[in-house]
């Protein structure tokens, strides 16, 4: 008997490392899918089409909205980001495991939206230490900086309400403990008992 997929949010403030962390795992783990979001900002370099995002111009994305087409979606420094309801549907059905890496306001649609949900936050070891990594990718101007971080501030007051929190300090430390909560979901006593067709005894 096959298990609904499950489903793993990942939050983070921009600059602690989740892009790297959600890589490794997802070499580790390859029945596991990502959840490719649609959004309005520009491609990075570097960054494919239909890869790393859907990228849609701000028109198309407010008639996605009017239709009820996202099952989550934000505005994020000016630029919006979406999951739709398909995606996520359709790898559950499949019994195929999904990540979503969409911010705090995302995660609380998704908890609306879908039961059994596994929230994890990745939180820098400090603040001070995210602003040298935001400096060290030289990325972004000494404002745009600032503006980061004193925006990371107040996401991290969401991290309470996850089921995980992990301080990304060594990024390989941080991979293994992402890896043991998917691991443990997994594990969970009611879907081992339903897969191996156990659940009613």
């Amino acid at each position: 008997m096959r298990n609904e997929g499950l489903l793993y949010i990942v939050s983070a403030p921009s600059g602690t490392g989740k892009t790297t962390l959600l890589r490794g795992v997802m070499d580790y783990f390859p029945d596991v899918s990502f959840s490719i979001s649609y959004t309005t900002r520009p491609p990075r370099p570097g960054e494919r089409e239909g890869e790393d995002y859907h990228f849609i111009s701000p028109q198309q994305f407010q008639q996605m909205v009017e239709k009820g087409v996202f099952a989550e979606w934000a505005e994020v420094l000016g630029n919006r980001y979406g999951t739709t309801l398909d995606s996520i549907r359709e790898s559950r059905s499949q019994g195929v495991d999904l990540i979503l890496d969409i911010d705090s306001q995302g995660a609380r649609q998704i908890k609306e939206h879908f039961n059994g949900g596994v929230f994890i936050f990745i939180l820098p070891p400090s603040l001070e230490a995210l602003k040298q990594r935001l400096k060290a990718r030289g990325v972004d101007e000494r404002e745009m900086i600032q503006f980061r971080v004193a925006k990371a501030r107040d996401e991290m007051k969401q991290a309470r309400w996850y089921n995980y929190i992990i301080v990304n300090d060594r990024v390989e430390e941080a991979a293994e403990q992402l890896k043991s909560i998917i691991i443990a979901e997994r594990c969970r006593r009611e879907r081992v008992l339903k897969r191996i067709g156990l659940s009613k005894l």
